[in-house]
C-alpha cells in the first residue's frame, strides 16, 4: 500500500528537503518513490530534473498541470496518472513536475470543484510506489487542500524562528479543519526541525516550547550549512553533491526515523 505524505512549504527551500528524502530509499523497498511538485515555484522540480524545455514540453502539459488539465476536458482523452510522471537521474525516484501555469489554472479548478482529483489519481497508483511525497505551496490554497485530502500523513518542516512558529499554528488549525471536513484519517506525522543552529539559544528554546505544547517533534535536527547554498546553486540535492557531509547524514537519520514505525500523535 502506498504511503502518501504531504510536506507544506513552511521552510525556505522545500525542494532540497523532498529531494534528500526521496533519493535514499531503504534496501528493502520493493517499489519506487515519487515526488509531486504542487508548488508553482517548482523547487523540487528544479532540483530533480533541472530546467524544463518549454518547447519540447508545453507548460500546460507538464506533470501536475497536465494531470489537472485533463480533469476539465473530454473523458475519452484522459490518460493514466503515470503518463505525467518523469524519470529523474536518481535510481528508484520519479517526479510529477510542477508547471508555471498552475497559478493560472487554479481558479477554474476550484470553481469546478476538482479538489478530489489528486486523491482519485493517487488511488490509481496504489501498489506502484512505496511512498509519495507532495510538495505544496506556502499559502493554503486549492493545491494545498488537494494534497491534504490525498495524503495519509503530513510532515511539517519548521524553520527555527518566531515567524515560522506562527505559521505552524495557522497550519495546524487549517489541517484540523480540513480533517474534519474532508479527510478524517489525516495525521500529522511529525515536525521536522530545520535551519537548526546548535550554538544559538533561540532555536533550542523554540523546539522545547513546541515539545512542551505537545507537538510531535522528530528527534533529528537539520543544521544550517553553507554547503546547502552550493547545492541550491548546482541544482543538485545535497545527498548527491556531498554524500559525506554532516547535513547529509542528518537527512539520512531523518529518513531512517521516518521509516521506523512509531505512534505519533495527530495535531
Amino acid at each position: 500500500m502506498v504511503h502518501v505524505r504531504d510536506v507544506p512549504s513552511l521552510l525556505k527551500h522545500p525542494g532540497d528537503f523532498l529531494a534528500q528524502l526521496g533519493i535514499d530509499p531503504p534496501a528493502s523497498q520493493e517499489n519506487p518513490t515519487r515526488s509531486i511538485d504542487l508548488d508553482v515555484q517548482g523547487n523540487t522540480t528544479h532540483y530533480l530534473v533541472g530546467e524544463i524545455d518549454a518547447e519540447a514540453f508545453p507548460a500546460e502539459a507538464q506533470g501536475v498541470a497536465g494531470l489537472f488539465k485533463q480533469t476539465v476536458g473530454s473523458r475519452r482523452m484522459r490518460q493514466n496518472p503515470d503518463s505525467f510522471v518523469w524519470e529523474t537521474p536518481y535510481d528508484n525516484l520519479y517526479l510529477m513536475p510542477s508547471s508555471p501555469v498552475l497559478s493560472e489554472m487554479e481558479k477554474e479548478l476550484e470553481s469546478r470543484y476538482k479538489i478530489y482529483k489528486l486523491r482519485d489519481a493517487l488511488e490509481k497508483l496504489d501498489g506502484e510506489y512505496d511512498r509519495i511525497y507532495i510538495d505544496t505551496p506556502p499559502n493554503f490554497n486549492f493545491y494545498s487542500k488537494s494534497a491534504l485530502i490525498a495524503a495519509d500523513t503530513v510532515l511539517v518542516p519548521f524553520d527555527c524562528d518566531s515567524f515560522a512558529r506562527q505559521s505552524l499554528y495557522s497550519l495546524m488549525e487549517n489541517i484540523a479543519e480540513l480533517r474534519e471536513d474532508h479527510n478524517p484519517d489525516l495525521e500529522v506525522e511529525g515536525i521536522v526541525i530545520n535551519q537548526f543552529n546548535e550554538q544559538a539559544r533561540l532555536p533550542a528554546e523554540l523546539v522545547a516550547e513546541l515539545e512542551e505544547e505537545g507537538y510531535p517533534v522528530f528527534n533529528t535536527r537539520l543544521n544550517t550549512s553553507v554547503k546547502m547554498k552550493e547545492s541550491h546553486r548546482e541544482h543538485r540535492p545535497l545527498i548527491d553533491l556531498a554524500p559525506g557531509h554532516k547535513l547529509t547524514g542528518q537527512f539520512l537519520d531523518l529518513h531512517a526515523e521516518l521509516e521506523t514505525p512509531r505512534a505519533r500523535a495527530a495535531a
